[in-house]
């Protein structure tokens, strides 16, 4: 129980700080702790519900949640997570596992080329803005992250959002993806329900820090470390899968 309060505490200060579900960080540590894979992506999905709810009422409370912009990703993501059980129960564990390599390196290489905070926010149809959210909602809850990691980089790189306000709606992103995501792996049994409440109650004390923590750190040096949290997710992953 003590490794899981500590690792609840600590995905939760990531997930506040990145704007993340805290499945990118979550899943590697209880693959490490030896879950199985379909286990450990339901721990991490309770833990998402969790974190992402308080984060997003801390945003919203500090002002930097743009709510009518990530409305139609939310809904997306909503009803392409309902489908992730079932993806998830498809493939085997070393396909979800390369899965989820590519998604962090794709948010790695999307973040590592910067994109200029002063260029002019764009206006994205919300069709469109439905079928990203419809895609990261599937995909992502396939592997147990909440969506943000490529959606914060796809806000950033392609639609020239600020880097603090994508992070906030990242967060809340992660509030329709993992709620669906939930119902869709609690149906076909991938939930420890004992580990996943422990390690979630947890992550709000971790998230209530990140939060504040986040809107102290300069955008240039929480890019910094934006990057090199994903630099290590990857070289895990690598190492876990190839060596």
């Amino acid at each position: 129980m003590i490794e899981l309060i500590f690792l609840g505490v600590t995905v939760g200060i990531v997930s506040g700080f990145f704007g993340i579900g805290g499945g990118t960080i979550l899943v590697p540590l209880l693959l490490l702790l030896g879950y199985d894979t379909k286990i450990a992506i339901g721990i991490a999905i309770v833990q998402m519900v969790f974190s992402s709810v308080f984060g997003s009422y801390l945003n919203n409370k500090k002002g930097t949640l743009d709510v009518a912009m990530i409305s139609s990703i939310g809904i997306g993501g909503f009803i392409g997570a309902l489908l992730s059980g079932n993806i998830a129960s498809s493939f085997s564990d070393n396909t979800l596992e390369m899965v989820f390599l590519a998604f962090a390196v794709f948010a790695l290489l999307r973040l590592f080329f910067k994109t200029k905070e002063e260029r002019e926010q764009k206006e994205v149809n919300k069709v469109a803005l439905f079928i990203i959210g419809f895609f990261l909602g599937s995909l992502s809850m396939t592997i147990g992250v909440g969506g943000s990691i490529v959606l914060v980089p796809i806000l950033v790189g392609f639609l020239h959002v600020p880097l603090k306000k994508a992070i906030s709606a990242g967060l809340f992103f992660v509030v329709f993806s993992s709620i669906a995501g939930f119902i869709s792996h609690a149906r076909l049994g991938h939930i420890d329900f004992e580990s996943g409440v422990i390690i979630g109650l947890a992550s709000l004390v971790g998230v209530y820090f990140g939060i504040h923590l986040k809107d102290i750190v300069n955008t240039v040096l929480q890019r910094r470390l934006l990057i090199s949290f994903y630099f290590l997710v990857v070289v895990y992953l690598v190492q876990r899968i190839f060596i």
